[in-house]
């Protein structure tokens, strides 16, 4: 493939090559593979990720949604709640990512099946309802109106999927593909469409760069 290169945006975070190996998921006619899990809005901005997934520990605002998908040049899939943050919040909170732009929404494992289907009816974007055991409603939240399974379910995230795929072949899933090129392998060899990617921290990234400095040596590259 022929590549044209910039001197300093050619700086960045790249995605495992592994991720480039599973067949994607196709949303409003953008093929999607890889998947950066991050708000941090410089990660988001210097990764070469296919889209963002925007997910955070703490009650989703929208105020953090609009600076992520500002800062993004790729679709972003944004958080909603579903476990702290339940009932009409969560509604209020998917319709307004949809305003936002957002290219779907995603709801934590907790999620209540009503909910998931008043999202569907209620939102032109998907609901990408998160799964994280075999003990979860897999029927259920496809009936509900589920359309993308993002799968995060650790070490045993492949066999989670299989599980998944021995029933619904055809559902699309992303998922977590761990922290080598083994585990994004395993994921994908068991069925998932797209791989979620965690990145290094800023931190991590900054630490790299001034241990090069200190001992006079160019900026490293990732």
């Amino acid at each position: 493939m022929t590549e044209v290169k910039g001197f300093l945006r050619d700086f960045r975070l790249s995605v495992p090559e592994a991720i480039y190996a599973c067949n994607g998921i196709k949303i409003c006619g953008r093929r999607i593979k890889s998947v950066l899990f991050s708000t941090d809005v410089s990660i988001i901005r210097n990764s070469n990720a296919d889209a963002v997934i925007a997910v955070y520990p703490f009650t989703p605002q929208p105020v953090i949604t609009q600076a992520v998908m500002m800062a993004a040049d790729t679709p972003v899939f944004v958080g909603i709640g579903g476990g702290l943050t339940k009932g009409e919040r969560v509604l209020g909170l998917g319709r307004h990512a949809e305003y936002q732009g957002a290219f779907g929404v995603v709801v934590n494992a907790p999620t209540p099946n009503e909910t998931i289907k008043e999202l569907k009816e209620a939102l032109d974007i998907p609901v990408i309802v998160t799964v994280v055991s075999e003990e979860d409603d897999i029927a259920g939240r496809i009936e509900a109106g589920a359309e993308i399974f993002n799968v995060s379910a650790a070490s045993k995230t492949p066999e989670l999927i299989l599980k998944i795929r021995e029933k619904y072949p055809n559902i699309p899933i992303m998922a977590t593909g761990g922290p080598t090129d083994e585990t994004i392998k395993a994921t994908i060899a068991a069925g998932a469409n797209a791989v979620t990617w965690t990145p290094p921290t800023n931190g991590e990234v900054f630490k790299d760069i001034m241990d090069a400095y200190r001992k006079h040596q160019e900026h490293p590259k990732y």
